[in-house]
This record gives C-alpha cells, structure tokens and sequence, in this order.
C-alpha cells in the first residue's frame, strides 16, 4: 500500500474503494498478464519471464520458499544446446472485490526441447497475483503438482469483461492477515485432533479445488473428501506468510508441513512439503477454495 497520513488512512479504513471497469475488469487483467508470462516463456525462456513477471518479494519453491527474484539472479541456467519450454494456460480464476488480489490456475506442460514432439511432463499452477502501486500485475506465489496425464489443452481462455463497477470496504490488512494465519492454525489443530476428513468438512467452500501431487485436481468439496477418505496420515501445518486483499474477502496463506503415519506411535514424519491455502469470505466466513500441497523430496 501506498504511505499516507494517518487520518488519511483512517478516512479509507471506513469508507468504500469504488473502481470504475470501464476499460478493462481487474479479473481480465490478471487472467491476461498470465497469458502474456506463458507467451513470454515461450518467445524468450521460463527464467526470462519468471524475472520479468515476479514481484520482487516472490516466493518460487526451490525446493523450500526462497525469494524467487533473488534466487533465480543467485543460480544462473548452465549452458546448453537445448531451448526447454514450460507452457501453461489459466483455466480457472477469482478476484477480491477490491481489484487488488487475485489468483489464476490450469495445467502446465513441459518438454525438455521446443522441438520434442510430446511433453515429457504434465502438471498444474496455482498463481497468486498482486496488483502493484504502478498498476502491473507482478505475482507473488507460484506453486504447483505435477501428474502423469495431461491436464487438458492449452487453450487461451477469452475472458470475458464486466463493465459494471464493484465497491468494497476497506479493511486493516494487517490485522485480517494475523487472523487468517490464526484461522490456518486452528484448521491444523481441528485436523490433528479429528482428521484431516473432518477438519477439510468444516473449513472447505462447496467449490474448493484440492491439487495434490501425481493426482488431477479434485474440484468439488465431495471430489475432494472422497480423496480425502483414503489418506491416513496426520498433517501438522506450519504458516509463514499470509496475504489478505484490501476488502478482505479474498486472501492466503503459505508455509509447510509435515505428514505422520496414523498408526505410528514413534512420531516418524513420512512426508514434508510446501502448501499454498487460498481463502475467500463466504456468507462473512472464511472458507478454503484452493488448497495444494507439494512434497520436497
């Protein structure tokens, strides 16, 4: 956010921000600045675009969060004759009220050569988007799974525009981040008490996505408890970040976990990852809509 006076601020903090669409929605920008990054990694290379399209406090997974701008500056691609191509599309994507935060996701494909006849892996993104104080759209968090099948064709996906404009309260930002890092607290507390099954029942929007590596994406609440049934680990999740638009109704929250075997007296941690949690207020509610979890080896 921009500094401003402390009266100014407090002025904001209980009046509406209104944005006028008339030239082109928040949505369609961000679904657009997606399309131009894939575009771009397929012109240039994905680590041209990565650096162009990244906010400079990024988070890129490597195998653990790491700022990716600096990352990326720190490990330069070795030399090689092969030109690899990352190639992905948004299928699906939501925009907080105040046209501030937002996130994109669809299926990936990677060939090892831009001349390779079939991909050699298959996958899908999760991108969160922020709006920056210049107007760009730079993203924030980037985390993905990987499946053995194809997540569907990379077709681009003609958004479509709303004229009308939205206006939304302004909300502390600061204080709805400390009480959705809390709320993903309690999420894993409920969970280690009474399975994750139960916890994802009473924390998950009827529309949630749930990505989990080596699996298509389970879209749907019941799609997504049916997967949920079979696991028998207990998940521990640890929150470091957390991100809360200006309207405070749509936000995130990343950070890592660790999986237990249900039966294992000993404690013996079996698995441990990165998870990207993406919330949207539903009826004043805070519910999960997008939940991935990636395994580090």
């Amino acid at each position: 956010m921009k500094y401003v006076s402390i009266a100014l601020l407090t002025v904001l903090q209980v009046s509406s921000i209104s944005h006028a669409q008339t030239d082109t929605s928040p949505l369609k920008q961000m679904v657009e600045t997606e399309q131009a990054f894939s575009k771009r990694a397929e012109e240039t290379d994905t680590r041209d675009a990565f650096l162009a399209f990244i906010a400079d406090d990024g988070l890129l997974f490597r195998p653990n969060a790491v700022n990716g701008k600096k990352w990326m500056q720190d490990h330069p691609a070795p030399p090689s004759d092969k030109h690899p191509l990352l190639a992905w599309q948004p299928v699906f994507a939501k925009m907080a009220a105040s046209g501030d935060l937002g996130f994109t996701t669809g299926p990936w494909e990677f060939r090892g050569d831009k001349s390779d006849s079939k991909p050699a892996g298959y996958g899908h993104f999760v991108t969160i988007w922020k709006k920056q104080r210049d107007g760009a759209w730079k993203f924030a968090v980037d985390l993905g799974i990987s499946h053995p099948e194809s997540g569907g064709p990379l077709k681009l996906w003609q958004v479509s525009d709303d004229p009308r404009s939205k206006s939304s309260k302004v909300v502390n930002v600061e204080e709805e981040q400390k009480k959705l890092s809390a709320l993903d607290r309690t999420f894993s507390d409920h969970g280690s008490k009474s399975g994750l099954n139960k916890a994802f029942t009473s924390f998950a929007a009827p529309d949630v996505r749930l990505y989990r590596n080596d699996r298509l994406p389970f879209v749907g609440r019941d799609s997504a408890l049916s997967y949920l049934d079979a696991v028998k680990q207990h998940y521990v999740w640890k929150p470091t970040q957390s991100g809360v638009s200006r309207a405070g109704d749509l936000g995130y929250t990343v950070g890592t976990y660790e999986a237990v075997g249900a039966n294992d007296a000993s404690g013996k941690v079996t698995e441990l990852g990165n998870y990207l949690r993406i919330w949207q207020k539903q009826g004043g509610e805070w519910r999960i809509v997008l939940d991935v979890t990636n395994p580090v080896p």
